[in-house]
């Protein structure tokens, strides 16, 4: 089912852990992807705008939200269910484009993190 809503400043779209039928299309404002550390402390993993999709990983693969999304002003997203990707994807796979280009910009974000990080630890090493 594609269903579009209208989401409060401040509103939880998903949290952690919850349950992933479907992905997210935002059509209108800005979204933020968080996740809790094991400290306690959260994570700002992303802040996502217009035509920006999120929610696709556990859409994908079906497993639990890895993070908590909030809408940061009122928003207007697109909700796509993995029934509808893959009757889409049957009829034409270039439907999973928009998704393999997120999980890609996110995989180089977190990899140019990553090496940012490990760079910074052998700097506090050396002295």
């Amino acid at each position: 089912m594609t269903a579009t809503q209208y989401m409060k400043k401040g509103q939880v779209i998903f949290h952690e852990g919850n349950r992933s039928d479907y992905a997210f299309i935002i059509e209108d404002g800005q979204v933020e992807v968080s996740r809790k550390r094991k400290d306690g402390n959260v994570e700002v993993i992303d802040i996502l705008g217009k035509n920006e999709v999120f929610g696709e990983i556990g859409m994908i693969d079906g497993g639990p939200r890895s993070a908590t999304a909030t809408a940061l002003e009122s928003s207007k997203v697109t909700l796509i269910s993995r029934s509808d990707i893959n009757a889409m994807a049957r009829k034409d796979p270039k439907v999973w484009l928009p998704f393999v280009k997120a999980l890609s910009a996110r995989l180089r974000r977190s990899t140019t993190k990553e090496k940012k990080y490990l760079r910074n630890a052998n700097l506090v090493r050396q002295s």
